[in-house]
Parts: C-alpha cells; structure tokens; sequence
C-alpha cells in the first residue's frame, strides 16, 4: 500500500491528483491490473471526471453548495454535516484500469479529491492488483 498526503487550501475544492497517481505507477512493476485509490476521510471523497476545463469542478461545486448548503439547520454538533453529505455522494475510493503502466482513462478524465471541509492535509492510500 502506498499513502498520498495533499494539502488542501480551501474549504472546498477538486483537486486533480492524477499526476500523483501516475508518478506512483513509475515506480511498480505492475504493469497491468487495477488500482484503487482511497480516502479514509468523512468529509472528503474521489471521482473522476472532466478535468480539461475547470468549469466542470467548478459547476459541480457550486451546485452542491447550492443544493447542500452550509447552514441548513443540521443537528451535527461540529457544523460540518454538508461536508459528510457531499462527500458520500462523491464516494470513498475509485478503481482505475492499469494497462502497460498507464491509466486507463478516457481522453478528458482525470482522478481528482473532494474536499469539502478545508484547509486540511489529507491522506489517500493506493493499492494495486494485478
């Protein structure tokens, strides 16, 4: 297993680690398989999704805001409740296909974190099958 730290800037954020998973695969033999990617965190999640125009990250963003938003009357106590909800609808792990020691995304995707209660310095482990 490998682990990640990313240090994030903002209360929320996409921040595209694609780069940082590639530079991992350098360094294994593992040339085909799977990859998955994890946070062990309750207020952040992964995806993949467009990352050639960030107007996407941003749109997705400001559209949870909008139908999450930060002060909605929650009854959890540490004033976080949005970020636990966004980041279970982002999900806790994402697999990615590894061919010849590459990932297997589409044309526009990349691999990016949600942070959603930010600035932190967060943790993804990474472990390969195959």
């Amino acid at each position: 297993m490998h682990s990640i730290q990313i240090k994030t800037s903002a209360k929320e954020a996409m921040i595209d680690i694609t780069a940082r998973l590639e530079e991992l695969l350098k360094s294994r033999e593992t040339v085909s398989g799977l990859m998955t990617v994890y946070t062990p965190h309750t207020t952040t999640g992964l995806t993949i999704n467009e990352g050639a125009d960030p107007d996407v990250c941003r749109d997705i963003l400001a559209h949870l805001r909008s139908i999450i938003p930060q002060h909605a009357g929650f009854r959890h106590a540490e004033g976080n409740s949005d970020a636990h909800i966004k980041a279970t609808l982002f999900g806790s792990s994402v697999q990615v296909i590894v061919h010849e020691g590459r990932l297997m995304l589409g044309t526009w995707q990349r691999i990016f974190l949600g942070e959603f209660d930010g600035p932190r310095t967060r943790t993804i482990w990474v472990t390969f099958t195959g």
